[in-house]
């Protein structure tokens, strides 16, 4: 043998002693591993995976071969034109009366876009914190817009944006004259009521595509947003006649929204807030009769609070920036006007401690008002002591006509006794309260 023989031989015995050595200690170690579950890299990667496939759940993206995609593309490039109008218009807090009958027809390629009362929803957009730049970039942005799944029976379209912020549901011409008509109503009511739980409206427009679609919609504010973590939803009516929904979906993937039934034997725990809630209620169900409506809900979701946002929050940062968020400073005419002093001296004490939350609540419901919690879409949540309630009243635009009026006298021949969805507005407003009254502690 060869010197160069005999050192690779001798390499090749380090390199067994080597292995026979380590080998089988590594593969121990995986061992070990294997049987201590996925590394935290995996664990993460499968809760990634997991997150992306319920935040799918119930919609689907409308991509280039969706029966929509052209449609949605449309709407897209109608509503950027239509957003950077009211961005280089300067706005004033008060629309004028002629504001409200406003009407702006844009030309693109192959459709029109229509905008009706455009200041006066730029004007509920910055009352709600939200800015002309989110509003674009959410409903104007390159990803997809997603189709609503769910077990409605309503027969118009919904789209969401890609991060579900926004709703854009299709609505015929009649619903789109009784809220335009009624629109003034709407906006004093929300002046006077800025916490209120109806549904905020922040756009109506029509899109026109020659010889082929004419369709009315409207841009909403989600409910249930950000709804990473709910996975139960409610639609409210307080009857009992078709209010049961089968929790099972049969393996298909929609949202399931339950109803009054469903929600029997359980309470809505708000604690503290829970003589706004019902007092809220009340107001908007009796603006709402005002206008001679009905069949609207409440749509209820919840969610645990975390350990930290339990912790912080009666901590005096958090209530500062709460208190403010809730007094909309920046829309106070001098900045030290009543009701914007008296309220944060009732919050902070005289001296800047913090006060009891119950105390500091009932300068809050004298202006109309409550201590908002410090998230986004903070008008449609409410903290009870446990949970996150997110709450809104939809659904506002059936009229009691004689088409209803006639559906009711044949639902009391049908159902003598039992509590049906369609009664007169000061019937159905009455028992709506009394159920949130009656679930809500």
């Amino acid at each position: 043998m060869n010197g160069r023989e005999h050192h690779i031989n001798k390499d090749f015995r380090n390199v067994s002693t080597i292995c026979c050595v380590f080998l089988p200690q590594a593969r121990t170690q995986m061992e070990d591993r294997k049987a201590a579950g996925p590394s935290r890299a995996a664990r993460r990667g499968r809760w990634w995976r997991l997150r992306q496939r319920w935040r799918m759940v119930g919609v689907f993206e409308i991509n280039p071969e969706h029966e929509f995609y052209q449609l949605t593309s449309m709407i897209k490039e109608g509503m950027h034109s239509s957003i950077q109008t009211t961005m280089d218009t300067s706005g004033q807090d008060t629309p004028a009366a002629e504001q409200f009958a406003s009407e702006e027809t844009q030309t693109h390629e192959g459709f029109q876009m229509q905008t009706f009362a455009a200041s006066v929803f730029a004007q509920q957009r910055r009352s709600l914190d939200i800015t002309e730049e989110e509003y674009m970039n959410s409903l104007c942005s390159d990803q997809c817009y997603l189709q609503f799944v769910s077990n409605s029976k309503s027969k118009a379209n919904f789209f969401v944006t890609n991060d579900k912020r926004f709703f854009l549901k299709t609505q015929s011409k009649r619903e789109v004259s009784f809220l335009l008509s009624n629109l003034q109503a709407y906006m004093a009511h929300l002046e006077k009521y800025p916490h209120s739980l109806m549904v905020k409206f922040l756009g109506v427009h029509r899109i026109v595509i020659p010889n082929q679609i004419k369709k009315y919609f409207i841009v909403m504010q989600s409910v249930f947003y950000p709804d990473d973590r709910i996975n139960i939803r409610y639609d409210i009516k307080g009857c009992e006649v078709g209010r049961w929904t089968n929790p099972d979906t049969g393996g298909k993937q929609i949202i399931q929204v339950l109803k009054d039934n469903n929600f029997e034997g359980q309470t809505i725990a708000l604690g503290q807030e829970k003589s706004w809630f019902a007092h809220q209620v009340k107001v908007d169900a009796a603006f709402l009769q005002e206008l001679n409506v009905l069949d609207y809900s409440l749509l209820l979701a919840q969610q645990p609070l975390h350990r930290d946002e339990l912790d912080g929050k009666h901590s005096l940062a958090n209530l500062v920036i709460r208190t403010t968020k809730s007094l909309d400073l920046e829309d106070s005419p001098t900045g030290s006007d009543p009701p914007t002093v008296p309220l944060l001296k009732e919050t902070l004490g005289e001296e800047g401690s913090v006060q009891p939350q119950a105390a500091a609540g009932e300068g809050f419901h004298e202006h109309h008002r409550r201590l908002l919690p410090n998230c986004k879409n903070s008008n449609q949540v409410i903290d009870g002591p446990e949970q996150r309630y997110f709450v809104g009243i939809i659904d506002i635009f059936t009229v009691y006509g004689w088409k209803k009026r006639l559906e009711n006298m044949w639902k009391s021949l049908r159902y003598p006794g039992r509590a049906f969805s369609t009664v007169s507005p000061a019937n159905y407003s009455r028992r709506f309260c009394q159920w949130i009254q009656d679930h809500s502690q």
